[in-house]
């Protein structure tokens, strides 16, 4: 990580366009992250994700995958390495870090919608409060995203008389309203019952075909085999491989992933 001090500069501005000669949106080199008393929790990791692709992250519970994306949005401040977006380095001392998440959307499992708002309000409080949009324009596409999402008549509903699965949807709606150039998706369906599952995961389905460029945690495996463009197995903090899904999952050349993807098929779960 750089460790220069001099003054700050607007990194939000390299955040919001592409790298020179198309490089990866996110570029994660030499990442390592501790806990504690040296828990380590992600080694040395390296990872770049290519403009209007999907990564899926898989792996057991405790593998790294949700640190990976946290420490991508500067949830989490990592230890060693470096962090680029759009070949910016987003973990210099220097980078305007709010500016940085403006460009990053995030989607958690537990939706973290606010109970005492609307929809509406929901969907539309960061893009008026952080980016400065008129309340208007920012109803406007919020309407717009909530209709592309199945949602289109619950903008003034509040979040407690939703599904899990309409306010996961929200939680989307909400993250796509400011515009980001990549989205991070953790674990977007644990929280759900099996029923409502599908319905959320048919939205990423549909930022797919659109372009989004996305990074995905997930215990879902035939959903990352079939949405991903690139499939990383992470255990120990350690991506142990990655590869497209057809090698990764028809041809893993790695002890522990075949291992992994054995559990995951005698559980009945590919």
């Amino acid at each position: 990580m750089t460790t220069t001090n001099d003054a700050p500069r607007p990194a939000g501005d390299a955040a919001g366009k592409a790298a020179p000669g198309g490089g990866p949106v996110l570029r994660l080199e030499s990442v390592r992250k501790t806990y504690g008393r040296g828990t380590v929790v992600l080694r040395d990791v390296d990872l770049a994700v290519p403009p209007h692709t999907v990564t899926t992250l898989i792996g057991a519970s405790g593998s790294g995958k949700s640190t990976l994306l946290r420490c991508a949005n500067l949830l989490e401040e990592i230890d060693d390495g470096a962090i680029f977006l759009d070949g910016a380095e987003i973990t210099d001392p220097r980078a305007d870090v709010d500016a940085v998440r403006r460009r990053i959307g995030v989607v958690f499992q537990a939706y973290n919608l606010f109970p005492h708002m609307t929809v509406l309000d929901n969907i539309t409080l960061a893009p008026r409060r952080v980016h400065g949009v008129p309340r208007a324009e920012a109803e406007e596409r919020a309407r717009e995203l909530l209709e592309r999402l199945g949602l289109g008549g619950r903008a003034g509903e509040y979040p407690d008389r939703l599904s899990g699965g309409q306010q996961q949807r929200v939680a989307i709606v909400r993250a796509l309203a400011g515009r980001p150039r990549l989205l991070l998706l953790d674990e977007i369906t644990a929280a759900l019952d099996p029923g409502l599952v599908g319905e959320v995961l048919g939205v990423v389905r549909e930022l797919k075909e659109e372009g989004m460029t996305m990074v995905i945690a997930t215990h879902e495996m035939g959903f990352a085999r079939e949405v991903a463009d690139q499939v990383c197995f992470l255990d120990g903090g350690v991506v142990v491989e990655r590869g497209t899904p057809e090698r990764v999952f028809g041809d893993p050349q790695q002890d522990r992933t075949r291992q992994f993807l054995r559990r995951i098929i005698e559980a009945g779960r590919l």
